[in-house]
């Protein structure tokens, strides 16, 4: 074997080797940190553009992002509480849609330009029962990192998120004390409460 050949060989294994390892490494990425790193590339593309979109523009863009990475109808039933199970279908149905609408313009209010920030998801994801949680951060380019914990949850195959936690405090066990007022007066009630939050965050 000349030189020539040696080098080729050394060449071709370590190329396999290296291979072999990323690929092993991509298997490790847990699917739920892989679905919020995915959700967090979405929503800084939407940033970037922003100023140009406008909130409109943003809740539009935002809308089948966050249908596909949160169980909005679990969410809905848990913010809605124990009224949900003596609600007739079609309240249901409209609730849900009610409460994707807040979610994506909750967003589209909140992320209205990219001004240097970056994601970081935490790869060691911890288990909880049947959910998952995963922690990210949003750091700025000035001032101090925002800790977000998402709980996510299996879904026919696909890791989505069940509630978002800023520190200690719990999104949907807020939404849930929110909506109880309106929710006194049914299922109208709450959905027209739900859509005056919505146009005041569009506006």
């Amino acid at each position: 074997m000349n030189a020539l050949t040696r080098r080729t060989g050394l060449s071709s294994a370590l190329c396999a080797v290296l291979l072999a390892s990323t690929s092993s490494r991509a298997q490790e990425v847990d699917p739920a940190a892989a679905q919020i790193e995915a959700f967090q590339a979405s929503l800084l593309e939407v940033m970037k553009e922003g100023p140009t979109l406008g909130a409109k523009g943003r809740f539009r863009r935002l809308t089948p992002i966050v249908q596909r990475v949160f169980d909005l109808p679990l969410m809905t039933q848990f913010a809605v509480g124990p009224a949900w199970a003596t609600m007739a279908a079609s309240d249901r149905t409209a609730l849900i849609e009610a409460f994707t609408r807040l979610s994506a313009a909750s967003y589209a209010h909140n992320l209205t330009r990219f001004s240097g920030e970056r994601f970081t998801v935490d790869p060691a994801v911890r288990t909880r029962g049947a959910d998952k949680i995963v922690q990210a951060h949003l750091i700025p380019a000035h001032g101090d990192q925002v800790n977000i914990a998402y709980r996510m949850r299996d879904v026919s195959g696909t890791w989505k998120i069940v509630d978002v936690y800023y520190g200690a405090v719990s999104q949907l066990t807020t939404r849930r004390a929110d909506f109880a007022g309106p929710l006194a007066s049914g299922a109208a009630g709450l959905i027209a409460h739900l859509d005056a939050l919505v146009a005041k965050l569009l506006a």
